[in-house]
């Protein structure tokens, strides 16, 4: 894999990442996999806002690193993650950052999930 230059978000493609006051827990096969008071949003150019939850909100336990890894010129390389929870199997999951640029640095120690891949995502607020 050729590594694809660090690209600096501006007009054309901006990124900002807010702390989400809301509660958000995500669910596969009727478990929770992820319970966080703490996420961040990222909003990246005309993309669906993601949530990247920390680590210490997440089951790990249910996590099983896969050897996929994709590249993106604005935040860095990323590596994925399986879920096993409840007799589902989710390959792929979920995604992380684990040295992402510094443009994007609050997301180091983050994970964010693909929402067609587990049962839920919700946001809570108060």
């Amino acid at each position: 894999m050729s590594a694809q230059p660090m690209k600096i978000p501006g007009p054309d493609h901006p990124i900002t990442v807010r702390p989400n006051p809301a509660r958000v827990v995500v669910k596969l096969g009727g478990q929770v996999i992820a319970d966080s008071r703490n996420a961040l949003t990222l909003k990246e150019a005309s993309y669906p806002a993601v949530q990247y939850i920390p680590r210490a909100d997440v089951n790990m336990a249910l996590l099983t690193r896969s050897d996929h890894h994709t590249s993106c010129p604005y935040k860095g390389e990323a590596s994925y993650f399986n879920i096993v929870s409840g007799g589902d199997t989710a390959g792929n999951a979920i995604w992380t950052y684990e040295d992402p640029y510094a443009a994007v640095s609050e997301i180091k120690e983050h994970l964010a999930f693909y929402p067609d891949r587990v049962d839920s995502i919700e946001e809570f607020s108060g």
